[in-house]
Parts: structure tokens; sequence; C-alpha cells
């Protein structure tokens, strides 16, 4: 491979892209307009979470409270935790979206003084899941009070009205102020890149076929991997440009908090964006009109972004083959990246499954969009 070539292939598209102001509007225009439609006007409604149970105290009061929960079919308990670490780690795996924690002294606080505390622990980086879950864990307490105050009111002979009751104190993490926009933003900027990257370079080798210079390409001694690096090169550079651009406006603009590393964040950057790209470029290779080869990388892009990522909906209240279809829906992956960067402060380690996602598509889409062009007219 020469690099002098590919430096002159990487020139020659980065003039084309300069002279076609359909391609500077969609590289330039598209981000700022789509930052500003969707980040004030997307709104999302979630009904169910799993959840995490960490009971101290383990009586017979306290298993009925969990019964209580467990009962309701608003939630899933997905793990029984043993310790207070234990809720963070779950919730940076994304275990549970809320944990539960009944105090170890809670059955003799509730003898003595006739009212007793449970907390509730919340990720606050879906908004939307938090405020929902809160008001089922409030009904979930109310049906325990009454059932609690019929008991000793028979066992007593009391009036249900002169007994105490079980208090929730509710606690946030991650997104402490409950502002949706923190939970929005971060897969906003997924829609983006995903959108303008595969519109970019859908149109970049069907552009040759349209303006008939195919040939002319074919008769010079590029390869066809130096015709690949050539061309998604200068794309690869605007897309990293239009995410530095997208995450400023998110942070400076929209005040979405940033807790994590720059360097996390343009490492799972980079990797999304040679995804979109080698899927880009391998849809201009089959379909040679630029037209119908825009509308097949809208397809393939904006509609799994938005509606199998968990960027609109959670994925956990999906239908089970649904979820498993999401496996290989590669913005899933950026977009958790993302919120757990923005808001949890996650780190390599703690992303190393979103992340060993996309590096397996990254590496088989650039494999696949390599041997996808051949030197040829037929």
């Amino acid at each position: 491979m020469s690099l002098r070539r590919l430096l002159a292939m990487a020139y020659k598209e980065a003039l084309q892209i300069w002279r076609d102001p359909r391609s500077l509007a969609i590289a330039l225009l598209m981000p700022l307009m789509q930052m500003g439609l969707l980040g004030y006007g997307v709104s999302l409604d979630i009904k169910h979470v799993p959840m995490c149970m960490y009971d101290q105290e383990n009586s017979q009061i306290s298993r009925s409270i969990v019964n209580a929960f467990d009962a309701g079919g608003w939630f899933s308990i997905s793990k029984v935790l043993h310790s207070q670490a234990g809720i963070r780690n779950a919730m940076n795996r994304g275990d549970c979206i809320a944990a539960v924690v009944i105090p170890v002294d809670f059955s003799r606080t509730l003898a003595t003084t006739g009212t007793a505390n449970i907390q509730a622990v919340f990720d606050a980086t879906d908004v939307n899941t938090t405020n929902i879950a809160l008001g089922y864990i409030q009904g979930v307490v109310a049906q325990v009070n009454a059932r609690i105050q019929t008991q000793w009111a028979a066992a007593h002979g009391v009036q249900p009205s002169q007994l105490g009751q079980v208090d929730l104190q509710p606690s946030t993490w991650f997104n402490e102020t409950l502002d949706s926009r923190n939970f929005i933003i971060p897969g906003v900027v997924a829609v983006i890149l995903a959108l303008v990257g595969a519109q970019l370079t859908s149109l970049t080798v069907s552009r040759e076929w349209e303006r008939g210079t195919m040939e002319q390409l074919i008769s010079t001694p590029v390869t066809a991997l130096e015709v690949m690096l050539g061309k998604l090169t200068p794309y690869f550079i605007i897309g990293m440009v239009d995410a530095a651009i997208c995450l400023s406006l998110a942070v400076f603009w929209f005040d979405v908090p940033f807790h994590g590393t720059l360097l996390t964040l343009f490492a799972a950057t980079a990797l999304f964006s040679l995804v979109i790209l080698g899927i880009g470029y391998l849809i201009s290779v089959r379909i040679r009109s630029q037209l119908g080869a825009s509308q097949i990388a809208l397809y393939v892009t904006l509609l799994p972004t938005t509606l199998l990522s968990g960027y609109t909906f959670p994925i956990d209240q999906m239908p089970a083959p649904i979820q498993t279809l999401t496996l290989i829906v590669y913005p899933r992956y950026y977009v958790t990246i993302l919120r757990g960067i923005f808001l949890k402060g996650s780190g390599i380690l703690d992303l190393w499954q979103p992340l060993s996602g996309l590096v397996i598509f990254a590496v088989v889409i650039i494999w696949l969009a390599a041997r996808a062009f051949h030197k040829r007219l037929d």
C-alpha cells in the first residue's frame, strides 16, 4: 500500500466534498438542526424497571415487603444484594435501575416507635423511569402500610389511624436533579453521528458511477484498500469534528453533566464512527444510485438508532425476541457508553461489554467493506 496514493485519494475526495454543497450542508448544518430539534422536542414515557433488593434484616415482615414488590407486577427483582457497595456496582453494570434497602433494625423500630424507614435508590440517568418507578414504589409502600395497620389494629385492639407507618426515603444517583435533558441529549448525539456519517459515505462510490468517473478510477494503480481508506478518511475526520461539536453543545449549551474522561469518550466515538462509515461505504458500493444509496442509508441507521438502541424506548421493556434482536443493533452499545460516561463517570473497565460490542462491529464491518469494492466495471 502506497501512502502517497492513499493521500492523493483522500485529497481528491476532500475536494469533491468541498465542491458538493449538499455534502457540506449534511456535514455542517444537519448536526446543529438536529441538536436543536431533538434536544428540545423529544419526550419519553417509560413504565417498567428492573429492581435490586437489599434486605439487611431478613425478618418475616421485611420479607413480606420484598414479596409485595415482587408480586405487584410493576417490578422485576433482578438481583438480591448483600452490601451497600453492591448497589452501585449493580447499577454500573446495568443489573437494576432501582434498589430498595430495608435497614437492619426495621422491625424493632416499627414495633417501638410505630414508624420505620425504607430507602429507595434510583439510577436517575433514565429520568422518566425514575419518576414512574418512584410512583410505583410509593404505591407498594401504601399497600404495605395498609396491611400492617390492619394487622396491628386486629392484634392490639386499636384504630388503624392511631398507628404509625412505613416511610419511604427516595435517593437519586447520577442525575440528582432528575433533568430529562441529561438522559435525552447523549442519545441525540448517537442519532446525529449515525445519520450524518452514513448519509455522507453512502454517496462516495455511487457518486463515481453517476458522474462517469468510475472508469478513470479503475484505470489508476490505486488498490481497492487504498480507495476505501482514501474515501473514508475525510469523512472520519468530519465525523470526529461533528462529534466534538455535538458533545460540546451537550455540555456547554444544554448543561448535561460530564463525569467521565475524554479519552474513553473519543475512543468509543471513533469506534462508532468506523462502524457507521463502513456501513455507508458498503451501501455505496452495492447501490450505484446516489438517491437509492442515501435512502438505504437512512433506513439502516435512523430507524435502528431511534427505535432499538435504548435511546427512545428502554430495551428491558421490549419483548424477549426484540431484546435479542437489539444485540445486533450497533447503536445500542454507543448509547449505553455515552450515558455511562456522561452521567456515571464510567471508565473503560466499567464499559468493557458495550466497548467490546463496538470493537466486534467495527472489525467485521471494515473487513466486509474492504472486500466489497472490486476494480472492474461489471
